[in-house]
């Protein structure tokens, strides 16, 4: 890098107060001058943002204000090959040969042009012949575990929040925020770890870094590297530069059955005023969600040039994971390895129910029936104790052929499981229920605790993934009545098909999610009219009451 390139990166740097230089300035001027655009293409060392052939722009401002110039300010103080290779920023970030796979994918997403190797990576990890013109708008990578994911985010945040001048776009004491979103504030951490490291190994760098704290690093020139989890409730009302979304494949939220697409769309606005890149990175997952869609409908060179997606296998992009623990894994379990290390979507997975099935069954506005001494009333509880799961109950009777949900109650951890016991049989004493099913969570405990209240407990005779199964012809036949719940909603839409290595199927919650509430209602549906199954359970301490099912 020469004398002009090192001065340009250090005109931002409050506490050397370094000016550029005339004619470098005048350089710039006449680079944003003909580019007119939202994009970053790097020409030259400057970079510039500059238009894409059909890029879709993020709504802006149709004319310059004070607070919000024309989007054509936006200027890169120096290309991110360039930044990659001097030692004084970037260059130890993802160094060598085994972080070829990574800068291809990066200086593509970014549009600057391509070495022929790298060209080379680029068409085999996106079946693209031709690399974007200029930056994208989207960036989606399906890359297979312990592939350099994180230290790849961290890496081009770390670019994007100290390499380029937003301060043209930006209103007077507005901050710009490089955002990270990671299935939770854990995982998030990692990224921001790994940024903090790649800052502070850089002595030019590490100058812009004014505090840091357990999810931010905050930087001298009013931009701020952020980490959340998942949660749209937290991304509203503020101005992002990027937004990296990590393993998003795997995100859950209790509000939502969509969380990805539900959290990218509240981020979405965020990025309209810097015409910011929004980067998805994730192993794969089932087929269904903004990963799989965004793979089906744009990889490959039918997709949309401003979108580019990726996919690529652990060692693509990781040569250095040994092959030999790659193949054990395959041996163990291919499906599971295939979509781990593979970056393959499993087709053993699917969505047991669909969001239009349970909608058809669900009595808008209906949130409990309450008690008609002409039905016969059984109930199903889902136990638990009271340290991670809900503990559930569903009440339902028998309407001809239709099962017809009436109550319901989760308790959400944590919580005392005596004083839920409690609860539940003062709500069963008032629909007239003195026994109840069970799954066979808890053993002993929980018979014993229903006992003690008189109402008995007998374990079902069927699993909670036959109940899944049992249920599903009642729902898609809409013989059976739901209530208007969104917890049993969402529960509902984020079940599983799994298919096990026997060939046999198996129904629960995708990882992250709760179907405590689901297995309730599917026991109380599947039972609803049924009387207990053994005949001499009842105590002769407790005579069995009048109206008892």
């Amino acid at each position: 890098m020469d004398q002009m390139d090192r001065r340009s990166i250090l005109i931002k740097l409050p506490s050397r107060q370094i000016s550029n230089s005339n004619s470098g300035i005048q350089e710039m001027k006449k680079s944003n001058k003909r580019t007119r655009g939202s994009t970053f293409s790097a020409q030259n060392n400057w970079g510039r943002w500059s238009t894409a052939q059909g890029h879709p722009h993020h709504p802006s401002p149709s004319s310059e204000s004070p607070d919000h110039p024309s989007l054509h300010r936006i200027v890169a103080q120096t290309s991110l090959r360039a930044a990659l290779g001097a030692p004084e920023l970037l260059a130890g970030a993802l160094p060598g040969e085994t972080w070829h796979g990574w800068r291809s994918l990066l200086l593509a997403a970014m549009g600057e042009r391509l070495e022929p190797e790298e060209l080379e990576t680029f068409r085999r990890l996106t079946e693209r012949q031709d690399p974007p013109a200029a930056r994208v708008s989207e960036f989606y990578g399906i890359i297979g575990r312990r592939g350099g994911k994180s230290r790849a985010i961290a890496t081009l945040l770390c670019y994007l929040a100290t390499l380029v001048n937003y301060k043209p776009r930006l209103a007077t004491g507005e901050t710009g925020v490089a955002l990270c979103i990671a299935p939770s504030q854990e995982q998030a951490k990692i990224v921001l770890d790994y940024a903090s490291g790649i800052l502070e190994a850089s002595p030019i760098l590490r100058q812009l870094v004014r505090r840091s704290t357990s999810e931010t690093i905050e930087l001298t020139n009013r931009i701020v590297i952020s980490v959340r989890s998942a949660s749209y409730r937290r991304l509203r009302g503020q101005t992002c530069i990027a937004c990296i979304a990590d393993e998003a494949a795997f995100w859950f939220n209790e509000d939502s059955s969509n969380p990805d697409y539900e959290i990218l769309n509240a981020v979405r606005p965020s990025l309209a005023t810097t015409g910011g890149l929004l980067c998805v990175i994730s192993s794969p997952y089932s087929r269904r969600g903004v990963l799989w869609d965004s793979f089906k409908n744009h990889f490959g060179p039918s997709g949309n040039p401003s979108i580019l997606v990726a996919k690529a296998a652990t060692r693509e992009l990781n040569p250095s994971l040994s092959q030999q623990f790659i193949d054990g894994e395959y041996e163990k379990d291919p499906i599971w390895a295939a979509a781990e290390y593979g970056a393959e979507f499993r087709t053993d997975i699917e969505s047991f129910i669909t969001s239009e099935s349970i909608e058809a069954c669900i009595d808008a506005g209906v949130r409990e029936r309450p008690y008609d001494r002409r039905n016969l009333y059984s109930a199903f509880v889902d136990p638990s104790g009271g340290a991670s799961d809900s503990f559930t109950l569903a009440i339902a009777h028998k309407e001809g052929m239709s099962s017809v949900l009436d109550a319901v109650r989760e308790i959400r951890p944590p919580f005392s499981p005596e004083q839920a016991v409690e609860e539940f049989c003062a709500l069963l004493r008032q629909y007239q229920i003195y026994g109840v099913r069970s799954d066979r969570y808890g053993g002993e405990w929980v018979a014993e605790s229903f006992r003690r209240r008189g109402v008995m407990v007998e374990p079902a005779e069927h699993s909670k993934s036959q109940l899944y199964q049992d249920a599903l012809p009642l729902i898609n036949s809409r013989t059976a009545a739901l209530l208007d719940n969104t917890t049993l909603r969402r529960q509902f839409v984020t079940l599983e098909r799994k298919t096990t290595r026997g060939g046999k199927d198996s129904i629960d919650h995708s990882p992250g999610a709760k179907d405590d509430l689901a297995n309730a209602v599917c026991g109380a549906l599947v039972y609803a009219g049924k009387s207990l199954g053994d005949p001499n359970f009842w105590n002769a301490q407790f005579p069995k009451p009048r109206g008892m099912v």
